[in-house]
């Protein structure tokens, strides 16, 4: 059988791994409140896939807050790489994906070269983005994959990525990159009031309810009494839904039926959804004869944003082509196809 070649992403909030013969898996892991178990959680995520002796690494978890700084973010996850590939096959070889467009091995980044932990940083998007663009050497397009925290919108043209910005920041500012997902988005961070009960009404500003609320409500989103990674730590259903929206506008249940929160949670995705617009625009004002290619667990949400604008764009979606699992992890896939890439294919 083929040597497969695994893939890693590591983010602040959810840890994915794929590897080149197609097998993926997405977990939630809060790494801000626990670094110190991301080498043990590494190695649980990969054991379901078939052993690799080469693991490729793209992240973006080193900008959650337990770091004091983004280096020290670096370092801490690709020392977490190394000791769980050590413990999972003998020999192991960790390849780190850079925002340059290659990899480098973790020996190249230590102690201190700063040059290329920045090209480390917030790298998954690049590798997604060049996998993507090699498979239409023939085509200009757009990359839209939204996850669960962020929504990237990376154009590609003839085999190559042509994004204009490449640290977070730079992205930010083109439009490639938004701050808002399909799952863990505050909803004060989208809307500062709502129409409620036929007047406006001040949102609270607070951490009580995210998109994946929205999206429960909206029925985007499949019920999960098993999910506790919500707002307020009780599971993802409707009902529970309907109460995070409540307490929105300081309500309870009582003061908020079913038909209006979903009323309310209506409101709250047309917001997100001209955020997005806005960033769509920006990336890609002229889409004639464009190719769209979606991902990511929010993949709903990019559909529907370039069949907004677009009706009949010719999109490609992930899902569909692979897998939903590897729509979910495309960049932990993106990085394990290149490194089997860069390896000759072996």
């Amino acid at each position: 059988m083929q040597t497969p070649f695994i893939g890693l992403d590591i983010g602040g909030a959810n840890l994915k791994a794929a590897n080149s013969l197609g097998q993926a898996v997405s977990v939630s892991f809060p790494l801000w409140k626990q670094p110190q178990a991301l080498a043990e959680a590494l190695v649980q995520l990969v054991a379901p896939l078939a052993p690799a002796p080469m693991w490729g690494v793209t992240m973006t978890g080193e900008l959650a807050d337990c770091f004091p700084t983004k280096t020290i973010g670096v370092h801490s996850i690709v020392t977490a790489v190394v000791q769980a590939s050590a413990q999972t096959v003998p020999q192991p070889d960790v390849r780190l994906w850079t925002v340059s467009g290659d990899f480098i091995t973790p020996s190249a980044m230590f102690p201190s070269d700063i040059s290329s932990i920045s090209d480390i940083a917030a790298s998954n998007w690049a590798a997604q983005a060049t996998w993507i663009a090699r498979r239409f050497p023939d085509r200009s397009g757009l990359l839209v994959d939204i996850g669960s925290t962020t929504a990237d919108l990376i154009p590609f043209q003839n085999g190559k990525v042509v994004a204009q910005g490449k640290t977070d920041v730079q992205r930010l500012t083109t439009g490639e990159l938004v701050y808002t997902g399909a799952r863990r988005t505050p909803l004060c961070a989208l809307a500062p009031s709502l129409t409620f009960q036929g007047r406006p009404c001040r949102v609270a500003a607070e951490l009580f309810a995210t998109t994946q609320d929205v999206y429960l409500l909206l029925g985007d989103t499949p019920e999960d009494p098993t999910d506790s990674h919500t707002a307020d730590g009780r599971a993802a259903t409707v009902a529970h839904a309907q109460d995070r929206i409540a307490r929105m506008l300081c309500c309870d249940r009582n003061e908020m039926s079913l038909h209006e929160a979903r009323a309310s949670a209506r409101q709250f995705a047309d917001a997100q959804m001209t955020l997005l617009d806005t960033a769509f625009r920006q990336v890609c004002p002229q889409a004639t004869g464009k190719l769209f290619v979606t991902s990511g667990s929010g993949e709903f949400l990019a559909q529907r944003l370039i069949r907004q604008q677009h009706p009949d764009a010719e999109i490609r979606s992930l899902s569909e082509w692979h897998s939903p699992e590897i729509a979910s992890a495309a960049c932990a896939y993106a990085v394990a196809c290149l490194l089997e890439d860069a390896q000759g294919g072996r």
